[in-house]
């Protein structure tokens, strides 16, 4: 795993925050690819996809008040916030995750869950071609860079 010291403490404090869902939720992004032992490139934050009832329920627990929108003109989000909380990098949370594909918006759900333990916590990403996939329809230059990384691990 490509997990360094920031993120590790940031993936422990998601860990302990996600404890709380009641429905699947993963990591996606660069920090999947770090928890696939693939190199993300920079890493500058941790991005949780979670249900709506989750989303409601958890994000004003850790004083994160939900809204619409998201961080990037070619995503949005029913409910998207972002915590910076106790951890070194910030955390941003998506519920109802949709993608911009030129022509509509589609929804961003991954069809798979794989269980990682990083420092005694348990944190779920999609399954490596399911990552792979994910970042290929982004299609933003450091998303193709993440998918092409995770096509060098075995």
């Amino acid at each position: 795993m490509m997990v360094s010291p920031p993120l590790l403490a940031t993936l422990n404090a998601v860990g302990n925050i996600m404890v709380k869902a009641r429905d699947p939720w993963w990591i996606i992004a660069s920090a999947a690819v770090a928890l696939h032992g693939a190199d993300p490139g920079h890493v500058g934050d941790v991005d949780v996809l979670l249900s709506v009832d989750d989303a409601r329920r958890i994000l004003p627990m850790i004083g994160i008040q939900p809204r619409h929108g998201s961080a990037h003109a070619a995503f949005r989000s029913s409910i998207f916030g972002t915590w910076s909380g106790t951890s070194p990098l910030p955390v941003e949370f998506m519920a109802d995750f949709h993608r911009w594909s030129g022509e509509a918006w589609l929804p961003v759900l991954p069809a798979t869950r794989k269980r990682i333990e990083v420092d005694g916590m348990v944190v779920f990403v999609p399954e490596r071609a399911d990552l792979q996939a994910m970042l290929a329809a982004f299609g933003r230059p450091k998303d193709l860079e993440r998918a092409q990384s995770l096509a060098t691990v075995a």
